[in-house]
């Protein structure tokens, strides 16, 4: 026969609380900790998100502006950016930026051309041109500039033009809608039906 087990000694009962208490307490201390997380605090890595989309301006396009650089990121603006827009086309986690632009010019309309600028291929150089949708050498200019939503991959742009050399560049008198997507890893131009004159 085993003898009857006795009342709980006094150090066992304070230990138990002891840990109940120190449990309830730890809770506590994770609980407020979580409601007051800076709302954009995540388990990532600080730089680990998508990297923001790379300045056109900082790029060199390939434009022929008469008297002047092609060099955008030079002292004295010699291409004006007229819009731009941002997609993630390759799907690699970095946002490639398509950049309408065109020579500056005082007076007139300039050709404008439509340019795909990549992130640097080294740590602090230039961004890189890295496709022309619309070269200024087409003597055409833009209206209606759009860079579809992420992951969409397209650009579309209205495109105004002359049906020759006789009308003044003020004034272009042919329109038509144009828009590139992006398969299989490139660029392809899908043009709408030609429009009437404008």
């Amino acid at each position: 026969m085993q003898p009857s087990a006795g009342p709980d000694l006094p150090h066992t009962r304070v230990r138990l609380a002891h840990w109940i208490a120190t449990g309830v307490a730890l809770a506590a201390v994770l609980g407020l900790s979580a409601v007051f997380q800076p709302p954009d605090a995540s388990a990532r890595p600080e730089g680990a998100g998508p990297a923001a989309a790379p300045d056109p301006a900082k790029a060199r396009f390939s434009v022929d502006c008469p008297g002047k650089s092609a060099d955008s990121a030079r002292s004295g603006p010699a291409v004006d950016i007229l819009d731009k827009g941002a997609a993630d086309f390759d799907g690699d986690g970095r946002a490639e930026t398509v950049a309408l632009v065109r020579c500056h010019s005082g007076i007139g309309t300039p050709p404008s051309g439509i340019f795909v600028v990549a992130h640097p291929t080294e740590a602090g150089g230039r961004p890189q041109v890295v496709e022309t949708l619309m070269p200024t050498g087409e003597d055409m200019s833009a209206q209606d500039f759009q860079v579809g939503p992420q992951g969409h991959g397209t650009v579309s742009a209205r495109l105004l033009g002359y049906s020759s050399p006789e009308v003044p560049r003020c004034c272009p008198d042919q329109a038509r809608e144009v828009k590139w997507e992006w398969r299989d890893g490139k660029f392809v131009l899908v043009p709408s039906p030609v429009a009437g004159s404008v």
